[in-house]
C-alpha cells in the first residue's frame, strides 16, 4: 500500500480554521480566503453578477482611505452582499447597518494587510496563482476551462478572479511568516490540558494496564462461620509471607486453589484495568509495582493480590472512526488527460456495478502501490489522507462506489469496505489535543496581529456625499 497520499496524524488532527471555508485540498499557504470567492461564487451564482451589476451603477464615492489607498462605497455593498449570502440557512440576518460594518472593516483589514506585504516584498508569482486556480477547479471537480466558463457566465472575469486569488495568496504568506510561526506548543502544555480535561471529568480516569498475580485461598460453598474466619487467617498468614520478601511465585505454587492452581507465579497478565474484576482494581489502586495486597473476599474465597506492573494504558476509552476503504488510481500526463481518467473511471464503476470484482479491476488497471492488494488501503484513521480524498471517503456507505474523484495524485474511483470504532492511542490523543491549542492560539494570534496592522495603519473615515 502507498502511503503517496497519506498525511501524518498532526496535520489530519489540525485540521483547517473555519475562516478557510472550503480551503482543505491546498496547501497552507493557498488556503486564506481564496475559497471563500470560489465557494459563494458556485453556491451563489447571483452574488457575481450583482457585483457586475453593482459596478455599473454611475454613483460611487469613497467610504475610507487606508494609508492613501481608497475603499468604495461599491467595494462595501458587493461584500455586504457576499457576507449575506453565506449566512447558514435559517440564520437571521443582521441588520443592514451591521452588516454594512463587518464589510467596511473586513475591506480595511485586508488593505492594510496588503500593504504591509508589500512593504515586506511578499509576492505572488503567476504559477502560484495559476495552480490555486486548479487546486480550485478540482475540489469542486471542474476542469479549469469549465471554471473559467461558470464564473464568467455569472460576471467575473478571469484577470479578476486571478486578481482576488492573489490578494488572498498574499496575506495568507504574510500571516505564515508573521503569525503562524509563532503558534508553537510545547509538551508542558499539551500535558497540562490533558491533566485540566481529566480534572474536569473525575469519572474518567486516565486508563490504565495491570498485570496482576493472585494466590486465591478458596473458601467452599456452605462454609460454616468458623471454616471462613480459619480459611481467612491462613490468607493473613500468606499474604504476611509474601510482604515479608518470600516469592510470591513460589507461595502461588504452594497455597492458590485457583484453576491454575498458581501456574506461571499466580500471573494473570498485563491488560487494561477494565478487564480486571473491579474487585481487583480497588484492592491495588493504592499499591506501587512490588507490593502485596491484604487479602480480599470475592464469592469465590479469598486472593492475595501483587502488582507485577502498573503503567498508563497506550489505549484509552476515547473513541474514533476508522475506514478501510480501497481505490484504483489513474495518474494524469501527457498520455492520460482528466478527461479521458474520468471516463475511463466511470467505465469501471459501471463493470463493479454489474458484477465485475473490484479488487480485479485494481490490481489490472491501478497506478498505485495498493494495486498488488486489490487496492485495498487497510484501516485508515481520521486525517490519514488528503482532503479531497477523505471528504469523499466519508461520505461513502460501505459497499458504495464513488464517482471519479480529482486528487492532487491523479483520479481515483473509491469504495467503502468497512468501518468501525477503535481507540486512540495516547500519542494520537496529546497530538490531537497540540493541534486544538496550536489551533486556539493561531486564533488569538491572529486576531490580534490584524488589529496590530491596522491601529499602525492611518485609516480615515469619510462621510457619504450629500
Amino acid at each position: 500500500m502507498t502511503n503517496l497520499f497519506a498525511l501524518n496524524s498532526t496535520q489530519a488532527l489540525a485540521g483547517i480554521r473555519a475562516r478557510l471555508s472550503i480551503g482543505a485540498p491546498f496547501q497552507k499557504k493557498q488556503c486564506l480566503g481564496v475559497a471563500v470567492v470560489l465557494w459563494t461564487a458556485l453556491a451563489f451564482p447571483g452574488w457575481v453578477q450583482a457585483q457586475s451589476n453593482a459596478q455599473t451603477r454611475p454613483a460611487d464615492y469613497i467610504v475610507a482611505v487606508v494609508n492613501s489607498e481608497p475603499i468604495t462605497n461599491k467595494e462595501v455593498q458587493n461584500l455586504k452582499l457576499r457576507l449575506q449570502k453565506q449566512l447558514p440557512p435559517g440564520t437571521p440576518s443582521p441588520s443592514p447597518q451591521v452588516l454594512t460594518q463587518q464589510a467596511l472593516d473586513q475591506l480595511i483589514n485586508e488593505k492594510a494587510q496588503l500593504q504591509q506585504a508589500r512593504e515586506n516584498g511578499i509576492r505572488i508569482e503567476d504559477n502560484e496563482v495559476e495552480q490555486t486556480a486548479l487546486n480550485i477547479a478540482r475540489q469542486n471537480q471542474l476542469s479549469i476551462e469549465d471554471l473559467y466558463k461558470r464564473l464568467a457566465i455569472d460576471g467575473l472575469s478571469v484577470t479578476g478572479f486571478r486578481d482576488q486569488l492573489r490578494n488572498q495568496l498574499t496575506i495568507t504568506r504574510l500571516r505564515e511568516r508573521d503569525v503562524d510561526s509563532k503558534a508553537r506548543i510545547s509538551d508542558t502544555e499539551v500535558e497540562l490540558q490533558i491533566q485540566s480535561e481529566q480534572a474536569g471529568q473525575p469519572n474518567a480516569a486516565r486508563a490504565i494496564d495491570l498485570n496482576l498475580a493472585m494466590i486465591l485461598i478458596a473458601v467452599p460453598e456452605n462454609s460454616s462461620d468458623k471454616e471462613v474466619a480459619e480459611l481467612k487467617i491462613k490468607a493473613q498468614q500468606v499474604a504476611q509471607r509474601a510482604k515479608a520478601g518470600e516469592s510470591f511465585a513460589a507461595l502461588a505454587l504452594s497455597f492458590s486453589q485457583a484453576m491454575d492452581k498458581g501456574a506461571n507465579g499466580g500471573e494473570m497478565g498485563l491488560r487494561a484495568a477494565d478487564r480486571y474484576p473491579s474487585l481487583f482494581v480497588e484492592s491495588t489502586q493504592a499499591l506501587r509495582i512490588g507490593e502485596v495486597s491484604e487479602p480480599v473476599q470475592s464469592g469465590a474465597g479469598f486472593h492475595i493480590l501483587k502488582v507485577l506492573d502498573k503503567k498508563q494504558s497506550e489505549m484509552s476509552s476515547t473513541m474514533m472512526v476508522q475506514t478501510r476503504a480501497r481505490h484504483i488510481l489513474l495518474r494524469l500526463g501527457n498520455e492520460l488527460s482528466e478527461a479521458a481518467a474520468r471516463s475511463r473511471l466511470l467505465a469501471y464503476k459501471q463493470q463493479i456495478q454489474a458484477g465485475t470484482d473490484f479488487a480485479d479491476l485494481a490490481r489490472q488497471f491501478s497506478q498505485d502501490g495498493s494495486a498488488s492488494a486489490g487496492g485495498d488501503l487497510g484501516w485508515a484513521s481520521p486525517g490519514q489522507f488528503v482532503p479531497e480524498f477523505e471528504q469523499v471517503m466519508a461520505r461513502l456507505r460501505p459497499g458504495q462506489v464513488s464517482d471519479p474523484l480529482v486528487s492532487r495524485f491523479g483520479v481515483h474511483l473509491i469504495q467503502v469496505l468497512e468501518r468501525r470504532e477503535s481507540p486512540m492511542t495516547l500519542r494520537e490523543q496529546r497530538e490531537m489535543v497540540r493541534a486544538q491549542l496550536r489551533e486556539k492560539k493561531l486564533e488569538e494570534l491572529y486576531a490580534n496581529w490584524v488589529t496590530e496592522l491596522r491601529g499602525r495603519a492611518y485609516v480615515e473615515l469619510r462621510e457619504p456625499p450629500q
